[in-house]
């Protein structure tokens, strides 16, 4: 009988979707401010589009959120980064809405998790309700807008999700709207020679092109000169009314003598397929730089959905003697679009700036496994861990190696293993595996110690070592003072910090019961909400105990009074 009903329900809201794509006003909007935007959906972020849409909150936290529709609450998580305190409600209409940087849930949620926190003892937790257990009503306050995770500041990441595939859809086609009458912005224009003998402007590289604004308001580029097979690339960006934020643009379509040769747009994705946005952007160009710039064309490797119409790959094939026309159409979701003209005019020309690879010893073929002897460390690469074929600059070393550069995009982990052979017990137990970052600091890596192997699982390239800690977290109360009276204090507030292989984990005590503290890692603080009321007796003997990467440890112990 469950089952019949299941197969009912499903293929209700199957049918539900198929019928009406975007349903107009079915939601009522999540926080009642105007809503003003610092990220849109499909956004180009670092190794992911945006799912949601991130809703300005004034610079303040503790604005009351709302559910936008009748249902159910399914999922609740709190993470130290990600989505910091995240909250998941399915609706009967086969949707599913999604809150996160939260600072905290409404009163029946927030009682629900602290329960869970308590048992488990642990800030972070996830837990899946059962359905109906958590009824919620629209318009109901279900949490209250927070910071929490990996946000750079206040805001509310508001999605919403088929509850049946689980994609992520761009809210802003279901009545939920953001002013906006201002066309996308075109930074930049770029031309690709794709083939083997092709070229642009008598260049084989990737070469910027220049444009300028006519006076009916669309952009002109110069007359370009090529042949072979070629592409073009912009980067660029959008902006809502009464926000200067730089946004992600919906819609991009590419035409060549009329005919669309490419087009996509930011309606929804995968999580799966999330990734590959590395093939949508031209990722050397973007580590170099920090711009992201959008091919129009689709190379191998490049698996996404996103695309709506695209002919011979998005590719152009220039002919000697012949002139076309390309148009680039950037679009936002409210209609407002920017138009570029390029001109192109087939010719063979002397190539003038030739293309150059620089080969080495390592040739990496992306179809297939690939391990490399490094002296200290072996480096697994396993299929399809790149999107292409290429030369890596791998470097061997005794303690230090070199695993080529951020300039190629990763898809899969692979794994990095050091040989600890000649360490003794004592210099293992301080020993971890860290790579270099932009600034050559020392980041800890996760590393998994097993005899005389030390591993880590990675998505990033670059300089890896054997790094060693000797030196244990520090604790520093921040709001108290020793055997201090806090009757009127709503928090307990302590900073934690480490900076080598970073904190690996925390608990806290009062007079021997735990407590819940709360971890925010930007601020390196941990705090203690009084409400929870675990403390009775009038003298409150706190102990709290940090630990790091490798193992070493700090206990913190003081009493302060509270009635």
């Amino acid at each position: 009988m469950f089952r019949c009903i299941v197969i009912v329900y499903l293929l209700a809201v199957c049918g539900a979707f198929a019928q009406e794509k975007s349903p107009k006003a079915i939601f009522q909007k999540p926080m009642d401010i105007p809503i003003v935007l610092s990220g849109t959906f499909g956004e180009l972020r670092s190794n992911h589009f945006h799912a949601g849409i991130d809703i300005k909150t004034q610079l303040r936290q503790g604005l009351p959120i709302y559910a936008i529709a009748d249902g159910t609450v399914t999922r609740i998580k709190v993470s130290h980064w990600g989505y910091g305190k995240a909250l998941y409600v399915a609706h009967p209409n086969g949707y599913t809405s999604v809150y996160a940087h939260l600072q905290k849930f409404g009163p029946e949620i927030e009682e629900y998790i602290k329960k869970v926190q308590y048992t488990k003892r642990s800030y972070e937790v996830e837990v899946f309700p059962n359905y109906g257990e958590l009824q919620v009503q629209q318009g109901n306050v279900i949490a209250y807008s927070g910071n929490t995770g990996s946000s750079a500041g206040p805001h509310l990441h508001f999605e919403i999700r088929n509850s049946v595939t689980e994609k992520p859809i761009n809210p802003l086609l279901y009545g939920i709207t953001a002013r906006d009458a201002t066309n996308p912005t075109l930074l930049g224009l770029y031309g690709y020679p794709l083939s083997k003998n092709a070229q642009i402007n008598q260049s084989q590289k990737k070469i910027q092109l220049s444009f300028a604004r006519q006076p009916d308001g669309t952009f002109l580029a110069d007359k370009v000169t090529a042949s072979g097979t070629i592409g073009f690339g912009f980067n660029g960006f959008d902006r809502q009314d009464m926000a200067a934020n730089k946004n992600g643009v919906y819609s991009v379509k590419q035409s060549v003598n009329g005919k669309v040769y490419s087009e996509y747009l930011f309606e929804t994705f995968s999580f799966a397929e999330t990734r590959y946005i590395n093939t949508l952007i031209d990722y050397a160009h973007f580590e170099q730089y920090g711009q992201r710039i959008q091919k129009l064309f689709k190379e191998e490797g490049n698996k996404l959905s996103i695309y709506k119409q695209l002919y011979r790959e998005g590719k152009i094939e220039v002919q000697p003697g012949l002139n076309y026309s390309v148009e680039i159409e950037i679009t936002d979701i409210e209609g407002n679009s920017t138009i570029l003209i390029i001109p192109v005019e087939g010719k063979q020309q002397e190539i003038k700036i030739p293309q150059t690879i620089t080969t080495t010893e390592n040739f990496l073929v992306a179809g297939k496994p690939n391990t490399f002897d490094l002296k200290a460390a072996r480096v697994y690469f396993p299929e399809n861990t790149f999107y292409q074929d290429f030369y890596a600059h791998l470097e061997k070393g005794e303690d230090t190696v070199v695993v080529h550069n951020n300039s190629i995009a990763v898809h899969r982990n692979f794994t990095l293993s050091f040989d600890v052979t000649k360490y003794n017990t004592e210099e293992k137990k301080q020993l971890f595996i860290a790579r270099l970052n932009g600034n050559g600091k020392p980041v800890h890596s996760k590393t998994y110690k097993r005899d005389n192997t030390f591993s880590t699982r990675t998505r990033s390239l670059g300089t890896y070592f054997l790094a060693k800690d000797t030196v244990a977290p520090v604790i520093t109360p921040k709001n108290f003072k020793p055997r201090q009276w806090l009757n009127n204090y709503r928090y307990l507030t302590l900073k934690i910090a480490d900076d080598n292989s970073g904190i690996a984990s925390y608990n806290a005590t009062i007079n021997g019961q735990w407590i819940l503290m709360e971890y925010e890692p930007k601020t390196k603080t941990i705090t203690y909400n009084f409400d929870d009321k675990i403390a009775q007796q009038t003298q409150c003997d706190l102990k709290v105990v940090v630990s790091d990467n490798v193992g070493n440890t700090t206990i913190f112990e003081e009493t302060f009074f509270r009635k």
